[in-house]
C-alpha cells in the first residue's frame, strides 16, 4: 500500500498500491531482460456519490522500454440503475527491447488475455463468497448528517467502516460488491398502458422510451408525437438512444417544414391517381394489421411520373403511409392489442422493363430515401407475388437504399407459388384474398392501365422539372445518320454481369442491336477519315466495328435486333454470358435493304451528312450491374422465406432478355 485517501465526508476514497506479478516468459528472455518478477503501479478511484469505481494499471518494470496502461471502470447503467457496466482498455507501446519486440509484445498479449478471463473468475468468486456470509446488500451511501437542519434524514453508515474482506491485503472488495449490487426506483409506465397499447418491453427498452419522451417534453416546440410513433424510432436504432434521438430530430424537423401532420386533411388526390394508381387498403392481415395491396404489374410508372411529376407521387406515398399510421391506431383499438405496423401486398403480374425507366427509378428511390428516414419499422412484411424475371434486375437497382432490417420482411413468390403451403393463405385469410389473387372477395382497387399521352404534363412544364432534374443529370444525347450509326463500346470483365438500358426516340427509326467480341475494337482515326476528304468530324459517329469484321467469326450478335418508332421508349437488359467487348449500336431504319451485317461506306456517310431527313436522335441510359451485385440481391431474396429459387434459377441462367416497348 502506498497510500490512502479518502474525503472529509467520506464520498471517495483513493488507494495506490505497488503490485508485483509472475510473468510467463520464457526463461531465456527473463535471464536477458535480467529480472524474475514486474512491479507495476494500481490506482483504485471509489466515488460513493457518483457510484462508480476506477482502476488504473501502469508499468514501473521498463517503463523506459516498454509502457503498458490499462484502465477498468465500474458505473451505474444509464437506462437501468440494477445494472453495472463494465469497461475495460489497454494499450501496449513498445519502444526496445533488447531487440525481442514482437516477442514482448505477443507475451504482453497472451498475459493481457489471460487476465481478462481470471479478472472475471475473480469477480465471481468472491461475490459467491459475500453471498455465504449474508452479504446480498449494501444501501446507498448518503452524506454525513448535519447538524441543526431542519428535516434531517436517516444516517447510513459509510461503506469505509464496514468489515474488509482481507484480500492480499485489499480492502476494496466490499466496495465492488456495492457498486454491482445498485438499487434505485425508476420511473415506470403503466402495465396495462403497456400491454395494450405497445406490446412487450424490456426494462432497458422502456426506460429509454420514457427517457426520450422526457426530453422531448423538455427541448421540443411543438407537436409531441405519440409513444408508439418514438417507439418506432428506438426500434428502428436498436434502442440506442443517442441514434434514435438524432433521427427523430431529423423527422419531426421534416414533418413541421413539409406540413405532414396536416396532408390527409389538405391534400387532394387527383383524378389521375385515381383512375390509374392501381392500390389501396383492403381489409387486414390474420395479425389484425392493415393490409395495403399495390399492383405494380399493372401501373404504368412512365406515365405517372411524365403526367403528375415526382412531388405528386411523393405525397400520394406520404398520404399512404400517413393513413397506415390512423389504420393503425384504429386496429389496436378494434382488436385490444397493439398493432404498430401493417402488411403491404405487392402484385407484380405484367412487370417488364418498361418499368425500369429510369426517371421512373430515381423517383422511385427518392420515394424509399424519404419513407425509410420517416415511417421506420411501419412495415411488418411485404409479401410480392407473382414476380416476373424481370424483377431480379429492378431489385438490384432498389435494394441497397432498404434497410436490412426492412428486408428480412419480404417475401417474394415466383409465378403461382403463393397458392400452395407457406404461400399466402398463412398470412392472409382465404376469404380476403383479392379476386385477382384466385381469392373469392372484391377489391376496390383500380386496374391501373396505360395512361394516355394526352394528359401528360406540357413541353414547357417537363423542361422546368423532368429535363433538369431527370434527363441532364443520367441521359446522353446521340445523332444518327444513314449509313453512320451510333455505337457504345462496353468492356465486361465478369460473365453474367447485367447490361440494361433505357432510350428514347426523339426523331426518326432506330433499329437497335447488341454485339460481342473476344478482342477490342479499334475506332477509325481521325487521320484515316481525313484522307477522305471530311473537313467536319463533329457530325460523324466513331465506328467500333472495324470494316474488315466479319460478322459470326469476328463479332457475333446477342440481342435479336428490332426496329424502334419515333417516340417509343424502350427498356431492356442482357445477362452477359461472357467477358470481353459488347457494343450498342443504333441505325438509321430506311429500307429493308439495311441489314444488321452491312457496313457503311464512305460515300454512304458523306451523303448522310448532305440530307438532314437521314438523321435520327435518340436520348439514351446504360447502366452495367455487376455480378456479384447481381447475384448478391439474389442471394438476398433467396434467405427470406420465399419461392424465389426457381426464379433465380431461370434469370440467371439465362442468356437472353424480353425486351418491352
Amino acid at each position: 500500500m502506498i497510500s490512502e485517501n479518502q474525503s472529509e465526508d467520506g464520498s471517495t476514497l483513493v488507494t495506490e498500491r505497488r503490485c508485483v506479478i509472475d510473468i510467463d516468459a520464457p526463461r531465456l528472455l527473463k535471464r536477458i531482460a535480467g529480472v524474475d518478477y514486474l512491479y507495476f503501479i494500481q490506482k483504485n478511484t471509489l466515488s460513493r456519490s457518483e457510484r462508480t469505481l476506477r482502476i488504473e494499471v501502469h508499468n514501473e518494470t521498463f517503463s523506459n522500454r516498454v509502457m503498458v496502461r490499462e484502465c477498468c471502470s465500474y458505473t451505474v447503467h444509464p437506462e437501468n440503475e440494477d445494472w453495472t457496466c463494465f469497461e475495460q482498455t489497454a494499450s501496449l507501446d513498445i519502444k526496445s527491447f533488447f531487440g525481442f519486440e514482437s516477442m514482448a509484445e505477443k507475451i504482453a498479449m497472451k498475459q493481457y488475455a489471460s487476465s481478462i478471463n481470471k479478472g472475471k473468475e475473480i469477480i465471481e468468486y468472491y461475490l459467491r463468497e459475500l453471498e455465504k456470509e449474508g452479504v446480498t446488500y449494501i444501501p446507498r451511501w448518503t452524506p454525513p448528517v448535519v447538524s441543526g437542519t431542519a428535516g434531517s434524514w436517516l444516517q447510513v453508515q459509510p461503506l469505509s467502516t464496514a468489515r474488509p474482506i482481507p484480500v492480499n491485503g485489499a480492502k476494496d472488495l466490499s466496495d465492488m460488491q456495492y457498486v454491482l449490487h445498485l438499487f434505485w426506483p425508476v420511473d415506470k409506465l403503466d402495465a396495462d398502458y403497456i400491454r395494450r397499447y405497445l406490446g412487450d418491453l424490456t426494462p432497458l427498452q422502456e426506460s429509454c422510451l420514457i427517457r426520450l419522451r422526457q426530453w422531448l417534453q423538455e427541448t421540443h416546440k411543438g407537436k409531441i408525437p405519440k409513444d408508439q410513433h418514438v417507439l418506432r424510432f428506438l426500434r428502428a436504432g436498436d434502442f440506442n438512444l443517442d441514434k434514435a434521438r438524432e433521427f427523430l430530430c431529423q423527422s419531426l424537423t421534416w414533418r413541421k417544414q413539409h406540413q405532414v401532420d396536416f396532408l390527409l386533411d389538405t391534400w387532394e388526390r387527383p383524378q389521375l391517381l385515381q383512375d390509374y394508381y392501381a392500390a389501396g387498403w383492403h381489409q387486414h392481415d390474420r395479425d389484425g394489421r392493415p393490409l395495403y395491396i399495390l399492383r405494380l404489374g399493372q401501373m404504368d410508372t412512365k406515365g405517372l411520373v411524365r403526367a403528375l411529376g415526382e412531388e405528386v407521387l411523393l405525397k400520394q406515398v406520404l398520404s399512404i403511409n400517413e393513413e397506415g399510421l390512423r389504420r393503425c391506431e384504429d386496429n389496436t383499438r378494434v382488436f385490444g392489442r397493439p398493432i404498430s405496423c401493417w402488411t403491404c401486398l405487392v402484385d407484380l403480374e405484367g412487370l417488364n422493363m418498361r418499368h425500369l425507366w429510369r426517371p421512373g427509378i430515381k423517383t422511385l428511390l427518392r420515394i424509399i430515401e424519404v419513407v425509410e428516414a420517416n415511417y421506420p419499422e411501419t412495415l411488418g412484411r411485404l409479401l410480392i407475388l407473382r414476380a416476373p424475371r424481370v424483377f431480379p434486375v429492378l431489385w438490384t437497382l432498389v435494394s441497397p437504399l432498404i434497410d436490412e432490417n426492412t428486408r428480412k420482411k419480404f417475401l417474394v413468390y415466383a409465378g403461382n407459388d403463393y397458392q400452395g403451403p407457406g404461400g399466402l393463405v398463412d398470412y392472409i385469410d382465404k376469404e380476403v384474398i383479392p379476386d385477382f389473387l384466385g381469392g373469392d372477395c372484391m377489391c376496390d382497387i383500380s386496374e391501373g392501365g396505360m395512361v394516355p399521352k394526352s394528359l401528360y404534363r406540357t413541353a414547357e412544364e417537363l423542361e422546368s422539372e423532368e429535363n433538369h432534374l431527370l434527363t441532364d443529370s443520367i441521359y446522353k444525347s446521340a445523332s444518327i445518320f444513314k449509313g453512320a450509326p451510333y455505337e457504345m463500346l462496353i468492356e465486361i470483365t465478369e460473365a453474367s454481369s447485367v447490361i440494361t438500358w433505357d432510350f428514347d426516340v426523339c426523331k426518326g427509326d432506330v433499329i437497335f442491336n447488341i454485339y460481342h467480341s473476344k478482342r477490342a475494337p479499334q475506332p477509325a482515326k481521325k487521320d484515316t477519315l481525313g484522307a477522305h476528304g471530311i473537313t467536319s468530324l463533329g457530325a460523324v459517329n466513331a465506328q467500333m466495328i472495324d470494316r474488315s469484321w466479319v460478322l459470326g467469326q469476328d463479332y457475333s450478335g446477342v440481342e435479336k435486333a428490332f426496329i424502334c418508332r419515333e417516340g417509343e421508349s424502350v427498356q431492356g437488359s442482357h445477362i452477359t454470358r461472357w467477358p470481353g467487348f459488347y457494343i450498342l449500336q443504333w441505325r438509321f431504319h430506311s429500307s429493308p435493304a439495311c441489314t444488321a451485317s452491312s457496313l457503311p461506306r464512305m460515300d454512304d456517310v458523306l451523303a448522310s451528312l448532305q440530307v438532314s431527313s437521314h438523321k435520327c436522335k435518340i436520348m439514351f441510359y446504360t447502366e452495367v450491374l455487376a455480378s456479384h451485385d447481381f447475384r448478391g440481391s439474389m442471394t438476398s431474396l433467396e434467405s427470406c422465406h420465399s419461392g424465389f429459387s426457381q426464379l433465380s434459377a431461370a434469370t440467371t441462367s439465362s442468356h437472353s432478355s424480353s425486351i418491352s416497348r
